[in-house]
């Protein structure tokens, strides 16, 4: 036994000390009226709150999500009748029909998704009633033992053969726990939000789950490119995504393209491009302004605008000192991935048969290449530089190459519920691993029967309770008792 404090015993008739102020009844549990749950068959019941059952569901919830990200989604019919043909179907089977057929177009809402997740949000609510629920009032209850066999028999036991049940639980007071004492005996606890915690586990996938089909079914998406410079009303660019989208008053909205530039690498490459863009409202008041970018976006009225593409619309130039004008560009197919932009001016008379002119190619808003009309290289200029060329007898003074910012728009109604569900969800698993500890003490005479027991950390349960108990002080007998002792022996 560790070495124990020498305290004088209190004299008869002393106050004792109590820890939680003394003696306190238990509450009496009320009777609560039946929910709604406990309408439902307990067959049900137990069925959904299989726990093979909700395993064999969260797979089929992973395996669906993975086969929307393996198959292109939103495509048109004749993409997947081309990509999924009948006469070579995927694994054998899988061909455009089951896509159409079940809706694997559009995984995320289709109705195959939709029910999983709604199945195993019901085996999550039936497993949080029929188990959690019940464990946290098992553990809410003042339990007191009232036989030292009975407390021997916990995952902790040890006695204390000279000490005070009350003494006991002012240690454990001062260690956080809460102590309740009724009689000799005691009963006393801590770590109960570790209990609680896989209820707000279970609420928060279920809020994770509500969020991500309220995006699927209630969300408007859309894509634009738009030349700097133009306008276009947001409304006309968004389309609804499930069949319960609910369009806006933000849908009005009008965005102008005031500039639209980019940054590049010391190497000539494109880094980063921006958009500064206005929203003005249907009396034309400018409502906001701001210069988007690659993760940088604008989120007006529950409107994301996303800066996602760009490419070049026109090219400004003078002829001959005549002008501006304006040559548009078009994209060219060529090899890889980077982009080229090319143009044509006439020098010759546009309805001759043989038409000629000059050609101008661009891979970006810093350096126009131009050629003559045999397709030779003619020279570089950047626009703006103010220094014209000469080509074929024709004065070219290239002014600015007009960039156009290519725009992803979303609503998304469930974005908000999905993080509120993954910042609990961080939570309640941190709180979960908190150790719910339980400990019982009979007062026995002068000895004190201790025992506890703990839902985590259970090897380090013996080092603590060791540790509190070394704090509890021994009682002696009093100097005057032990006088009283002596005259009547």
């Amino acid at each position: 036994m560790p070495t124990k404090t020498k305290i004088s015993a209190p004299e008869p008739g002393a106050p004792p000390v109590s820890g939680g102020g003394g003696p306190v009844e238990p509450p009496r549990s009320k009777k609560v009226g039946s929910g709604l749950l406990k309408k439902l068959p307990k067959k049900v019941l137990s069925v959904l709150s299989n726990l093979p059952l909700a395993i064999a569901e969260m797979f089929a919830v992973a395996a669906l999500m993975a086969l929307g990200t393996a198959i292109q989604q939103g495509e048109s019919l004749d993409f997947y009748y081309w990509n999924y043909p009948e006469d070579n179907p995927v694994l054998g089977f899988f061909t455009w029909r089951w896509i159409l057929t079940l809706g694997f177009d559009h995984m995320f809402s289709s109705p195959v998704f939709l029910g999983t997740l709604t199945l195993l949000g019901a085996s999550l609510m039936a497993c949080t009633y029929t188990t959690q629920v019940p464990i946290v009032k098992v553990a809410k209850r003042w339990s007191f033992l009232h036989s030292a066999e009975s407390i021997r028999k916990q995952e902790y036991s040890d006695t204390l053969p000279s000490a005070s049940i009350q003494d006991l639980g002012v240690i454990l007071m001062g260690a956080g726990y809460e102590v309740f004492l009724k009689g000799p005996s005691l009963y006393a606890f801590k770590g109960l939000a570790g209990r609680f915690a896989p209820i707000g586990v279970h609420l928060a996938l279920l809020l994770i789950m509500v969020g991500g089909t309220l995006s699927a079914v209630g969300s408007f998406r859309g894509s634009v490119t738009v030349p700097q410079g133009l306008n276009f009303v947001i409304g006309d660019v968004l389309g609804p995504v499930g069949s319960f989208s609910i369009p806006s008053e933000s849908f009005n909205t009008e965005v102008h393209v005031n500039r639209f530039y980019m940054d590049y690498y010391s190497s000539g490459e494109v880094s980063q491009f921006h958009s500064d863009l206005s929203l003005f409202d249907l009396n034309g008041k400018e409502v906001m302004r701001k210069t988007i970018s690659v993760n940088d976006p604008l989120r007006y009225g529950g409107i994301t605008i996303y800066q996602t593409d760009w490419s070049l619309s026109a090219l400004q130039i003078m002829k001959d000192d005549e002008g501006p004008f304006n040559l548009a560009l078009a994209p060219l197919q060529i090899n890889g991935d980077k982009k080229l932009y090319g143009t044509f001016l006439p020098i010759q008379n546009a309805d001759s048969n043989n038409l000629k002119g000059i050609s101008m190619l661009a891979r970006d808003m810093q350096s126009i290449v131009l050629y003559d009309q045999e397709g030779k290289f003619a020279g570089v200029r950047r626009p703006n530089s103010k220094l014209p060329i000469e080509i074929d007898g024709v004065k070219i003074d290239v002014l600015d190459a007009i960039g156009s910012t290519g725009l992803e728009l979303k609503t998304d109604p469930g974005v908000p519920i999905v993080y509120a569900g993954f910042g609990a969800l961080m939570l309640t698993t941190c709180v979960s691993f908190l150790s719910h500890t339980q400990i019982w003490a009979l007062q026995d005479g002068t000895t004190v029967v201790i025992g506890g027991k703990t839902n985590r950390a259970k090897g380090e349960l013996p080092d603590d309770m060791n540790s509190l108990l070394d704090q509890v002080p021994e009682i002696v007998e009093s100097s005057s008792s032990a006088e009283s002792n002596i005259i009547s022996g």
